[in-house]
């Protein structure tokens, strides 16, 4: 039996009465609640009115047909499944409007089997739909200002800092190695904010070269260079009444740097390509895993550009230097790894973890994060256990090549080869499971190992 407070809610639309009437019995009959409606005219009316769990249209109808019906509902709500009526002479068309996003169709006359299972696949996916949009709003959630997740004294008090600071405009800098959460930290501060209410958004500064990056921070003009086809705004502009935040900042060219300096200063930019002045209202945190001063010292940074941002300067320790927190981060992780793939894991051996909280983590707490959600990945049980991290995770060290230290560094092809052959090994030479835990799928892993000269049997 079907709970009353979830009966599935189906729109039958079909311009043939008879058939309209007896698959409208036949649904009622097995529990679910019908509107039916004879044009596709009514039934999009409908639609504006009741949210639907599933549409059933005959393909054919005058005016708004199946196919009308269909592309409305893929632009207004593409979650709802939708199950073409057909006749034999439009099977090929049936067919057509799969291929554009139907889920299946039923033909006339109706096999009552063929028609229940079919609607019963289409409400299970819809069901799939709906609770995955709840799993990722509850991750949205837990990734918000309690995703902070420490109790190191150290980063406690960094914390109760940013949280001081946050109230006031004051221009900050966050220091820290890759993978320790500038960013996480960036939306603390914009969080506790009184610009809380206003957009937060993020740039690094060295994943673009200086014309583009010109334009993706302060927007452009029709026209203003080959391929500007129309206006476009900035992030600065895009940021209005909230927080950007310029990660990477050392790495932004001087030239960029001379007009975000002045940006700083004056509050107003000017689009590429105008010579009108924009004011903003945006405050700017800063953040590099480098240390700032030694990029002015080195002539990578504008010394007026290093004054103005580094008003107060929060830095965050390595995960190796807070381990009392990894075993709270990594149980954050299980759940939310688990809760994304729909896995029952509660809890790690001791043996796991112990193996977690020794080790150096050079990538910080996004390489904890990874090690996590590989091992939610290959569990099968409750409980991660030490074969579901990588096998030479105890041997592994931190690995800093300098030119000292390096005399011939390995090449990329050698780094990607062992990376690999670790993946193989975790997954007992099992390719399919090794393409998993390399987040590639088994034909681009077979390319690798071709190109690489491994046996790819």
């Amino acid at each position: 039996m079907i709970d009353e407070n979830d009966t599935p809610h189906i729109l039958l639309i079909d311009d043939e009465a008879i058939a309209l009437s007896n698959l409208t019995h036949v649904l009622e009959k097995e529990g679910y609640e019908v509107t039916a409606c004879k044009d596709g005219e009514s039934g999009l009316a409908a639609m504006q009115t009741t949210e639907f769990d599933l549409v059933l249209t005959d393909l054919r109808m005058p005016g708004i047909d199946g196919m009308g019906v269909l592309n409305h509902i893929r632009e207004t709500s593409p979650d709802v499944p939708v199950i073409m009526i057909t006749g034999h002479a439009s099977l090929d068309s049936a067919v057509d409007a799969m291929k554009i996003g139907a889920f299946h169709y039923i033909s006339k006359p109706f096999r009552l089997d063929e028609a229940r299972e079919v609607v019963r696949s289409a409400l299970e996916l819809r069901q799939m739909k709906r609770e995955n949009n709840q799993l990722k709003q509850r991750i949205e959630d837990i990734s918000g200002m309690a995703s902070i997740i420490t109790q190191d004294l150290s980063v406690q008090r960094l914390l109760e800092t940013a949280r001081q600071i946050a109230v006031t405009d004051t221009s900050v800098v966050i220091h820290g190695e890759s993978g320790t959460g500038k960013e996480l930290l960036a939306q603390f501060i914009h969080q506790h904010s009184q610009r809380a209410d206003g957009p937060f958004v993020a740039f690094n500064c060295g994943a673009l070269h200086e014309e583009i990056s010109a334009s993706e921070l302060f927007g452009h003009e029709k026209g203003a260079f080959t391929g500007a086809n129309s206006t476009k705004i900035g992030l600065f502009e895009a940021a209005e009444g909230g927080t950007l935040f310029l990660d990477e900042v050392a790495e932004m060219p001087l030239l960029m740097q001379v007009k975000l300096l002045r940006v700083l200063q004056e509050r107003e930019l000017m689009r590429v390509g105008s010579t009108k002045p924009i004011n903003v209202d945006v405050r700017v945190i800063a953040a590099s895993n480098r240390d700032l001063k030694a990029a002015v010292d080195e002539g990578q940074m504008r010394n007026d550009l290093y004054f103005r941002l580094n008003v107060v300067t929060l830095t965050l320790p390595a995960l190796r230097e807070r381990r009392d927190d990894i075993p709270l981060l990594a149980y954050f992780f299980l759940r939310k790894f688990s809760t994304i793939m729909g896995r029952d894991l509660q809890d790690i051996s001791a043996e796991a973890m112990q193996r977690l909280v020794d080790y150096d983590y050079p990538g910080n707490i996004r390489e904890l994060s990874n090690f996590i959600e590989r091992g939610v990945a290959l569990a099968q049980g409750k409980t991660l256990d030490i074969e579901h991290l990588p096998q030479n995770l105890g041997s592994l060290s931190v690995r800093v090549f300098k030119p000292e230290m390096a005399v011939t560094p390995t090449t990329l092809q050698e780094q990607e080869t062992e990376h690999i052959l670790n993946a193989l090994k975790m997954a007992d030479g099992n390719r399919t499971q090794a393409a998993k835990i390399l987040g590639i799928d088994r034909v681009s892993l077979w390319r690798k190992l071709k190109k690489l000269g491994i046996d790819s049997k």
